[in-house]
């Protein structure tokens, strides 16, 4: 008898555990992205030199994360350092992401007075620089 019921115990919490696998149907949304809900994604990766000092690196990052104070076309920044574990990233260290509502946005930005001051003061820290931009999905 305890066995019967300790095999029952187990059955129901079992099935309890289960994922529902039947979906319904107003449940499932999908998002289609039009030119008014896409987002144009600006990525930068950065690979210092190896003699830069670690306060000039935090100076192109204190100066990059204020771009979108000057340029308002910028609707969104982030940025991070490498921690991917792979060891593909060939020296880059630093990632930074601008985010456009359009072309016309990045088309202001690239040649605006404060994004060319920036690049100018790159020189004496900079190794490489990788751009990539790409309509978010």
């Amino acid at each position: 008898m305890k066995k019967t019921l300790l095999f029952l115990s187990i059955a129901v919490l079992g099935m309890a555990c289960q994922p529902e696998t039947e979906t319904k149907e107003e449940e499932v949304t999908e998002t289609v992205m039009t030119e008014d809900t896409a987002k144009l994604r600006h990525v930068v990766m950065f690979k210092f030199k190896d003699e830069a000092a670690k306060e000039a690196v935090d100076a192109v990052v204190a100066s990059f994360a204020n771009l979108p104070n000057e340029i308002p076309e910028i609707k969104g920044f982030e940025w991070g350092t490498n921690n991917s574990p792979e060891g593909l990233d060939e020296g880059f260290t630093h990632i930074f992401t601008l985010t456009f509502d359009s072309e016309e946005g990045r088309a202001v930005y690239l040649p605006h007075p404060a994004h060319k001051a920036f690049g100018e003061g790159l020189g004496p820290v900079l190794d490489k620089v990788m751009v990539l931009d790409y309509w978010k999905k």
